[in-house]
Order: C-alpha cells, then sequence, then structure tokens
C-alpha cells in the first residue's frame, strides 16, 4: 500500500496537472496581410489615376494590371503584349549569378578572416579595423579603379558583391567565435587539446548560431551589391541593374517598377532561404529567429 507522503504526493500532481492551462489554439492570421495588400493596390491605382488623368504622366506611377502584364510579357510601346519577357528573366538570372558566386566568396573570406583574427587579440586589434574601412568606403569612389584593374564585366560585379557582404560574416562570425562557454574553453584547457581542437570542437559548433545570422544578412546584401556593380558596370551582359537603368531613361514606367519588384522579391527569397537554412541548421539546440 502507498504510505501516506507517496499518496499526498500523487494528488499535489494531479492538482497541479488540473489547474495546467490549456494551450490556445492560435487563430490564422494569413488575412491581416492581405487585407493590407489590398489596401496597398487600391491605393496604388488611386494614385495611377492621379498621375495618368490630373498629371498626364502615366509613366511615373503606372496601373498596377500593366506592371504585372510587364513582369510575364514584353510589351509595345502601345501597351499590347508581344510576347513573354525573356530580357527579364535573363537579366534576373545573371544578377542571381553575380550574388551567389558573391555571397560564396563572401563567406569564404568571412570565416576565415575572423578565424584569423579570434586566434589571438593582437591580430584582431591588427586586422579589424580593416574590416570596418571595407564596410565603411564609398563603393563609388573604388569603381573607376575596379574597372580598370578587373574590366567592366562578371569579375568586378563579383567584386563589388563581395566587398558590400563581406562585413556581416566576419563581424558575426568574430562574434560568436568569442561566445564560446567559459568553463567549456577552461575544461578543453584543463584536458591539454590543442588550438586546432579546440577551434573545430568548441568555438565553431559555438559560433554556429551567429555566422547563420551573418549569413542571412549578407544574403541579402549580396543581391544589392550585384545590382549595383551592375549599375556601375554597364558592359558585358546586363542584369536587372542595367535593366533599371533602361527602362528608367526611356521613361518605361511599368517594364521599370516590374523589374524592381522582381529584384526586390529576388531579395526577400534569397533571405527566406537562407533563414530557412539556419534554422534547420542550428534550430534543434538555439532559438534561431
Amino acid at each position: 500500500m502507498p504510505t501516506l507522503q507517496e499518496t499526498a504526493t500523487r494528488r499535489a500532481t494531479a492538482a497541479r496537472a488540473a489547474h495546467k492551462p490549456r494551450r490556445v489554439r492560435k487563430r490564422a492570421s494569413w488575412w491581416q496581410p492581405v487585407v493590407v495588400f489590398g489596401i496597398f493596390v487600391g491605393l496604388w491605382y488611386a494614385v495611377a489615376a492621379y498621375y495618368d488623368q490630373k498629371v498626364q504622366l502615366p509613366y511615373l506611377v503606372p496601373y498596377p494590371h500593366l506592371v504585372l502584364m510587364s513582369i510575364i510579357h514584353d510589351t509595345r510601346p502601345d501597351g499590347e503584349p508581344t510576347g513573354f519577357n525573356a530580357e527579364l528573366w535573363a537579366s534576373l538570372g545573371r544578377t542571381t549569378l553575380v550574388s551567389l558566386v558573391g555571397l560564396a566568396v563572401a563567406i569564404v573570406l568571412g570565416v576565415l578572416w575572423a578565424t584569423v583574427m579570434a586566434q589571438a587579440k593582437g591580430l584582431e586589434k591588427a586586422l579589424y579595423p580593416y574590416a570596418v574601412v571595407l564596410q565603411c568606403v564609398p563603393i563609388l569612389a573604388l569603381v573607376p579603379l575596379i574597372g580598370a584593374l578587373f574590366g567592366y564585366a562578371f569579375l568586378s560585379r563579383v567584386i563589388v558583391t563581395v566587398m558590400i557582404a563581406l562585413f556581416p560574416m566576419v563581424s558575426n562570425t568574430l562574434f560568436g567565435l568569442h561566445s564560446a562557454d567559459r568553463a567549456q574553453r577552461e575544461l578543453f584547457e584543463l584536458q591539454g587539446a590543442g588550438r586546432l581542437t579546440r577551434l573545430l570542437k568548441l568555438h565553431l559548433p559555438a559560433a554556429l548560431p551567429s555566422i547563420f545570422v551573418g549569413l542571412r544578412t549578407s544574403a541579402g546584401l549580396s543581391v544589392i551589391g550585384a545590382i549595383v556593380g551592375d549599375q556601375f558596370f554597364q558592359r558585358g551582359n546586363p542584369g536587372l541593374g542595367v535593366l533599371i537603368q533602361v527602362t528608367a531613361s526611356r521613361l518605361m514606367g511599368p517594364e521599370l517598377y516590374a523589374t524592381i519588384i522582381i529584384a526586390s522579391l529576388y531579395g526577400i527569397a534569397v533571405f527566406l532561404v537562407f533563414g530557412l537554412i539556419g534554422r534547420l541548421a542550428v534550430g534543434r539546440w538555439f532559438d534561431f529567429t
């Protein structure tokens, strides 16, 4: 027979379970963004009608359905569709290639740079200021030099992308390498673990959440870098940056808005994809947001 203490413990456990609040199922919240999007489209139509009928400059704010048509179809000057808009999607492919290559280079350089700095305080003090300088230097000021040294085609676009996307990888990786638990560091030192062992088995695993935060940030910046580099170096195969400038100079309002929307959606997609990769990689033991 159970003792009085066991009986009391069971009753207390049952009482806590009975008073435990039930999880309230959250209501679906998909309709709020849909409502906001509908309001935004309505306002867009109103502004477009004002610029079309009052200002007589319809290319400044084209109607949303014309922009959507320009995303799918190429159009004649009178606005009639002529076929699939191959130029827009080909430009998106070139920008995607530049941004992904630049992002890959930025990841490798950023992790290596931060790893070297994390080995000693002297190395960090000597090298980190140059990472800050690289982040703060105006890219426009270096464009003539980059073009003269590396040409005005694919390589120069990648270099601009790397320069824009590199700093988040360096700073976040360095922060993560320094965030290893102090007790674990002391344990590794007591066990006589070498520098390489501590790096591979302690510091890098502890730095993974920060590395993926930097990766997500650099992924979004790589898209900006690819478009900016494309606008600066207008030779070779054009990307979205050149297409934006061409459509703006020719007063092609729907095509300009379509290119900007595609560039924005691509940047959002890259950011979300790498955020998902980060959650899948470290979400099991770290609250990755």
